[in-house]
């Protein structure tokens, strides 16, 4: 349960909303208020907020965000509601009504039946769905876990399994599948099981650090204190740290917990957000967010203590020079403001991932990043462009965003070694996007970006068929990691079978781990490629090891035992947004996913149209600068074996022969810094109108390139016909008839030229004597002596 609400209570507008921000929330928010509520529950399983009243619930979906939906009503009869969650596929009700007993209701047929703690010394804490092919619900309780699957003939629950154990209270998030279980007498000894769809898989037992505030009192852990987020496909758990005023962050491993460090904390009372992969940790008494990239496995935090912001609807407009946009937000009018409460008020509730619900006002708000302001705090730009292109959220402003950046700082023209850092940035994700979507297509796939179609890796081993190393333990990889990253908190034995069993997941992990750094960035696998570890298996239906991750389970397979779900009934959100760090390893649609992967990527089409052509119609002066950053283009995308655009090389040979610097083009051509096209050689054939040796240069590579119409025809225009009949002659070149010599001899008013043709027409081609045309210009040549 989120909390009351409450309707007498007095409205303050909210505050900060004039000062500068890298978090918003966006108005209009999610009106929730329902006359006689008796309170408010968001369900994380199928994205729902629930507000029950005297004998029904009233549903919003929250994902994808349709805050303007009606709600759904159901019937759920009268009595008290501790806690309330619709099943996976919707077609249950779960209804808490006392601490030792919760109601089913079957939203189908309207039936209901109970099920009871069997003990008068047990309570209840909690209960979930799972899609776990082992159980369907779970019930947490003071003794430990009851694991139920749900029998539609006979209406009803059947145990399956129950693990004992003394639990104080526990943390479950659907995104991770994971329980957490508090125990002891501090509440900072865990267990924790996650509910995949491969089994129920056990974790380590792990201890949670607790600084003393006091000398002779020893601090007891809190539910609100720790905290589930999934990033990148990682689970961490968050817990705060009054007495140190530290905010603890421990990774699940497969073996083993670590503990990967601590943030400071300004405040007592934090909470917890994740947007598009980034850690926001609310300091509430402060007023104020951190962010956290936790990507590169850094700590630092990447923008300074600021407010979080109420916006309204965005105005945006275009730039036609620049082609890049800005975003002009409309502050919401002071009389609206007085409606929706105070920022950080004690209602708020947050929700991971994005969420925060106001239940003293009945509001629901989705936190958002503000990219551009993000990108505008820093002078690191080469950071700035790796930031955003792990990003997701609003793949056409990051875009839009980064091609704006690499103008500005070539228009401004800073060190050329910062812009070729910034080039490297763009180029290595590109080409990185395009190998993953190559491996999501199995190693033969290929992605068009711009006017080109982009071929993956051929050369990516796969993982299925790479060979076992079972010379190293997963204790010693444990050992091994804990050394690299941190101290271990837990870790648990590894059987004999279940190392021999042990599958190799380092090339799955490494294929994800580079989603994420598009990333898109995101995958399920939690280990790094140096990371071989593994999951022990409690029960499984198949019996098989488990190969994709501890951060979730493939969505398009979660939900087929319970897919004959009825039109009217709830549709539970199992697509994963690519934001919360998820996605489906085995999906059967690659190609939707190498474009989901690939929309935030900037392919060299891209930099050249928007980019280098912006920058060349505005940059002025000696055009050495911008030679020298194509350059750097050209350099990078040659590492990472992309093509170029054929006009960016054009662009290169114009501004050169602008500057009359005929020896660079010539050194350009020689060392293939400029890649040969038939659009490079007719440049060259322009530019070198007056210079024999550039003119030359282009001819010649049109023979190399073997374009024998064009180097025929420009023969002929610089009145070197014999030698154009000869090279058609030796070529076999039939696209040029033998009228298009005679018309050009004759229009060169030459008779001997003429007479050549003529000539040498008769002799090498068999009946042309006879021809219309021989007679023809026979006759002219007569007339012409």
């Amino acid at each position: 349960m989120l909390g009351n609400m409450s309707s007498d209570q007095s409205k303050v507008s909210l505050s900060g909303s004039g000062a500068l921000s890298h978090v918003y929330i966006q108005h209009p928010p999610l009106r929730c208020s329902i006359p006689g509520t008796r309170g408010l529950f968001y369900d994380d399983g199928n994205k729902l907020l629930l507000i029950p009243t005297s004998d029904q619930v009233f549903s919003w979906k929250t994902s994808p965000a349709s805050f303007t939906e009606a709600p759904n009503s159901d019937s759920i009869g009268e009595g008290p509601v501790l806690s309330i969650r619709y099943s996976l596929d919707g077609k249950i009700i779960g209804i808490q009504r006392s601490s030792n007993e919760v109601q089913f209701v079957n939203r189908e047929t309207g039936s209901v039946f109970s099920q009871r703690c069997r003990s008068e010394s047990e309570r209840l804490l909690g209960f979930f769905w799972t899609d776990c092919p082992t159980c369907d619900v779970a019930f947490i309780k003071t003794s430990g876990l009851e694991l139920f699957t749900y029998e539609s003939v006979s209406n009803s629950l059947h145990l399956v399994e129950t693990k004992r154990l003394n639990v104080s209270w526990y943390v479950y998030t659907h995104e991770s599948r994971m329980v957490l279980l508090a125990c002891g007498m501090q509440c900072k000894l865990f267990s924790s099981y996650q509910f995949s769809s491969v089994g129920i898989i056990r974790l380590p037992k792990f201890e949670m650090t607790m600084t003393a505030e006091e000398a002779n009192r020893k601090p007891v852990l809190a539910a609100d204190d720790v905290h589930i987020v999934t990033v990148y496909g990682r689970i961490y758990s968050l817990q705060t740290d009054k007495g140190g005023m530290l905010l603890h962050l421990y990774r699940f491993y497969r073996d083993a917990v670590v503990h990967q460090g601590s943030l400071p904390i300004y405040s007592t009372r934090i909470a917890v957000s994740v947007v598009d992969n980034v850690i926001l940790i609310h300091h509430v008494d402060a007023k104020v967010v951190i962010l956290y990239d936790m990507f590169p496995d850094s700590l630092t935090p990447i923008s300074a203590p600021l407010p979080l912001l109420l916006r309204g609807t965005s105005k945006v407009s275009a730039s036609s020079s620049h082609g890049n946009t800005s975003r002009k937000m409309v502050q919401v009018e002071v009389d609206e403001t007085t409606a929706y409460g105070t920022i950080y008020g004690d209602g708020w509730i947050f929700l991971i991932p994005d969420l925060i619900c106001d239940v003293n006002n009945g509001m629901l708000w989705r936190i958002h990043l503000d990219l551009e302001a993000i990108a505008a705090s820093s002078s690191e730009v080469p950071f700035v462009l790796e930031f955003l292109q792990r990003r997701r959220s609003e793949p056409n402003q990051i875009k839009q965003l980064c091609l704006a950046i690499m103008r500005s700082i070539i228009l401004e023209r800073r060190s050329l070694s910062l812009i070729a850092r910034a080039i490297d940035v763009l180029v290595a994700s590109f080409s990185l996007s395009m190998k993953i979507g190559n491996n999501l297509q199995g190693g033969a796939g290929r992605v068009t970006a711009g006017n080109h179609t982009y071929a993956g890796s051929q050369n990516a081993p796969s993982s299925g068929n790479r060979d076992i190393d079972r010379s190293t333990t997963v204790s010693d990889e444990a050992i091994r990691r804990v050394e690299t990253h941190g101290k271990s908190v837990g870790q648990r034995p590894v059987a004999k079978e279940e190392k021999e069993l042990a599958l190799d997941v380092a090339d799955v992990s490494h294929n994800m781990n580079a989603v994420s750094r598009i990333s898109e960035a995101s995958a399920y696998v939690v280990s790094d490629p140096e990371e071989n570890v593994h999951l022990e298996i409690s029960t499984t239906k198949s019996g098989e090891i488990l190969e994709s991750s501890l951060a979730g389970d493939l969505a398009s397979g979660s939900m087929e035992r319970r897919n004959q779900t009825s039109p009217e009934t709830l549709q539970p959100d199992t697509q994963f947004p690519l934001e919360s760090g998820e996605s489906s390893v085995n999906s059967n649609e690659p190609s939707q996913k190498v474009s989901q992967v690939t929309h935030v990527a900037i392919s060299p089409d891209e930099m050249y149209h928007s980019v280098f052509t912006c920058v060349e119609e505005e940059m002025t002066g000696d055009p050495a600068c911008l030679i020298a950053v194509i350059v750097e283009f050209f350099r990078s995308a040659s590492v990472e074996k992309l093509k170029v655009h054929p006009n960016l090389y054009v662009m290169t040979i114009q501004l050169l022969a602008r500057n009359e610097r005929y020896v660079e083009i010539e050194l350009f051509i020689i060392n293939k810094i400029v890649e040969p096209s038939k659009e490079v050689a007719l440049q060259l054939l322009d530019s070198g109108r007056q210079i024999h040796r550039i003119r030359k240069l282009g001819m010649d590579m049109l023979r190399k390139l073997y374009l024998h119409h064009d180097y025929v025809m420009l023969l002929m225009e610089d009145g070197y016909y014999l030698e154009a009949l000869r090279y058609a002659r030796k070529n076999k070149v039939t696209s040029v008839q033998a009228s298009v010599f005679l018309e050009a001899a004759f229009a060169a008013n030459n008779p001997e030229h003429l007479t050549a043709v003529l000539r040498f027409l008769v002799d090498f081609i068999p009946g042309f004597k006879t021809t219309s045309e021989h007679s023809m210009y026979s006759r002219i040549l007569s007339n012409m002596y």
